[in-house]
């Protein structure tokens, strides 16, 4: 199960839901069984069920069609990704404005490429400008497009025109919820108002713990300074007034160029593998296993994080069983305080420098 919040979802009861009518619950269950599901069917019962509470409600035309819509780009979008759940993906935003020929495009092409030759898909939002460059750089076999409609004339890349992977969205929240759900890295080039609103929700999805924490890359043109403006904004404003904490800097890093960029996400996944929340214990899994005493050095240098609780080393937990492909892999298993998530990346950075058992 591809869980994106780390847990959250994992969490959430299979319970399915009920009309407060017997007899109509079992017509549901007997009509999703003649279906043809056979996976999950209680979920599907419960959407059957919300769907019918939703015409009893007497909701108003408007919703109804945003319900349906939304619902119904969600299951393309995951249908469309599903055949490539093995595979790593880095989302690139940034600017469609962009022109081919500007450094910052030519910078996103080489970016995207070289992240291909280290085994990377890359995601953009379909459009031209930075996100036409990167796909460049992929090529087409190695894209997908989150295209959005708009009220003006909004047409794919080329580069991913017409590809199967080209997903067309209506909401732009059914939009950032894929391109968050499904990657395993950020890299955001120069931007507008999208690049900005895109890569402030993926920070604050990370600094309030309800998306995992993955590396966010910033990259600029040779000698740029786009993202120092942009750093500026956030000490002389946002921090100063307590508005943020020093902690959440850790959660984004200003790449100066392609090499620093790619080895950032690289050696992100060095050591470190995943996490997952069972309960209130972070379950953090690791590439191999780490040697006794890094787990120490660990120890003291996250007793802040750690409350006074110990890191344990040892193998899947038993709520884990739902994601038997992860059985075999070590685990480091901590019971942390739940907030100042960019404390937790500092905690896999220091697990990916860690010495590890061959």
């Amino acid at each position: 199960m591809h869980d994106f919040t780390g847990g959250g979802i994992h969490a959430l009861s299979s319970k399915r839901g009920s009309t407060g009518n017997p007899a109509i619950d079992q017509k549901i269950k007997e009509l999703v069984a003649e279906f043809g599901c056979t996976n999950s069917c209680e979920l599907i019962e419960g959407l059957v069920v919300s769907a019918l509470k939703a015409g009893r409600d007497q909701i108003n035309v408007a919703d109804l069609k945003l319900f349906t819509r939304s619902l119904n780009e969600m299951r393309y979008a995951a249908r469309t990704f599903a055949p490539f759940r093995d595979k790593r993906k880095v989302v690139v935003f940034g600017s469609a404005r962009t022109a081919p020929t500007e450094p910052e495009a030519i910078e996103a092409e080489a970016f995207a490429r070289r992240m291909r030759e280290h085994g990377y898909m890359i995601i953009t939002g379909g459009g031209d400008g930075i996100m036409g460059a990167a796909q460049r750089g992929a090529g087409r076999e190695h894209s997908f497009g989150l295209n959005i409609r708009l009220p003006f004339e909004q047409r794919a890349n080329e580069v991913i025109d017409g590809d199967e992977k080209l997903i067309n969205f209506n909401y732009f929240f059914t939009r950032k919820l894929n391109f968050v759900k499904e990657t395993h890295a950020v890299a955001l080039f120069p931007g507008g108002f999208g690049t900005m609103d895109e890569g402030f929700e993926v920070l604050t999805l990370m600094q309030t713990g309800k998306a995992r924490i993955l590396p966010v890359v910033l990259v600029d043109k040779p000698g740029g300074r786009y993202w120092e403006t942009w750093m500026s904004f956030l000490a002389e404003y946002l921090l100063k007034l307590g508005l943020v904490s020093t902690d959440d800097f850790h959660l984004f890093k200003i790449a100066h160029d392609v090499d620093h960029a790619v080895a950032e996400i690289e050696n992100f996944y060095k050591v470190f593998r995943s996490y997952r929340w069972v309960g209130s214990r972070m379950v953090i899994r690791l590439q191999k296993r780490l040697s006794d005493k890094a787990v120490q050095d660990l120890q003291a240098q996250f007793a802040d994080l750690l409350n006074g609780n110990a890191i344990v080393q040892c193998g899947a937990l038993p709520e884990e069983q739902n994601e038997p492909e992860l059985a075999d892999v070590p685990r480091l298993v901590v019971l942390p305080q739940r907030k100042n998530f960019g404390r937790f990346r500092e905690l896999i950075n220091a697990i990916n420098l860690s010495e590890t058992q061959e």
